[in-house]
């Protein structure tokens, strides 16, 4: 399968994770290529995966149809501001995986209005199980989308939004969300340890009860309150459980820390947007 010449700007672990998945579906090696100033991580990559892999950009952008940025929001600017000069006459796609850096921002730095599409994408992408939230500046057409589809679909389930500022939402939402599953798991072990099971025992069987929960809701067509309910016995373990939950306020305790992670999110937005030239 050869589509379009993508080339990675940063290769650790999203960037990994992305070219782990092409390759799984297909996608022609000799059109995917890297810039990791790493050399340890440089190798690996040519190593494990084949695709070409470089230490300054020139040569790797100087056809792209694609450019994936899989660097930290913190060195952004320094390293758009300095692939700009090397960019194709083309405009190339610029897909952007960074937390935080507006479409303007990018082009601000890129020096043009290029094509932009800002991913969220969450750390189960490592193992090809991300929800990645997709918006698309207007420079983006049809075929660009599907471009952006491609790579990131790779990496597991996408949903478009359009309004940029719905990223925010997908960052409270997917982009922490895993974080949230862990500290839940994290406190059924510590109750099923001290409920009298062996640490190991506490957290196989709350791992397999989170996977298995979770496959259930993705293959039901019910919704999670629906299934709840079939769990839930009237005057059961269940249901004394769920009491608890409830007094303790649980929906309104993850609303507002979902409000909170969505108002850093546009704090963090707004930050980098001022840096823009």
């Amino acid at each position: 399968m050869s589509k379009a010449k993508i080339t990675f700007i940063g290769g650790g672990n999203m960037a990994t994770s992305l070219i782990a998945g092409l390759v799984a579906d297909g996608y022609a090696l000799h059109d995917i290529r890297v810039v990791e100033p790493n050399p340890e991580r440089r190798n690996a990559l040519q190593a494990r995966y084949g695709v070409r892999a470089f230490a300054e950009g020139a040569e790797a952008l100087a056809d792209a149809d694609t450019l994936v940025l899989c660097v930290k929001p913190q060195v952004a600017r320094e390293v758009c501001t300095g692939i700009a000069p090397a960019l194709p006459a083309r405009a190339p796609l610029v897909v952007s995986v960074m937390a935080g850096v507006p479409e303007r921002t990018l082009q601000g730095w890129l020096g043009s209005r290029l094509p932009i599409v800002r991913a969220m994408p969450n750390t189960p992408a490592m193992v090809q199980t991300g929800a990645i939230g997709l918006h698309a500046s207007p420079e983006v057409d049809a075929e660009g989308r599907n471009r952006a589809e491609t790579i990131l679909r790779a990496a597991g389930l996408i949903r478009w939004v359009e309004d940029e500022g719905k990223i925010d939402a997908v960052t409270a939402i997917s982009g922490s969300g895993p974080a949230y599953f862990f500290l839940f798991m994290e406190a059924m072990e510590d109750a099923g340890v001290a409920l009298g099971l062996d640490p190991q025992t506490a957290r196989l069987l709350t791992i397999q009860t989170a996977l298995g929960a979770a496959k259930m809701a993705m293959e039901s067509d019910a919704p999670p309150s629906r299934l709840r309910e079939q769990v839930t016995s009237p005057g059961g373990t269940t249901e004394r459980a769920l009491a608890v939950f409830a007094d303790a306020d649980l929906r309104g305790l993850v609303a507002r820390a979902t409000a909170a992670a969505r108002d850093r999110a546009t704090e963090l937005s707004q930050t980098l947007s001022l840096e823009a030239p």
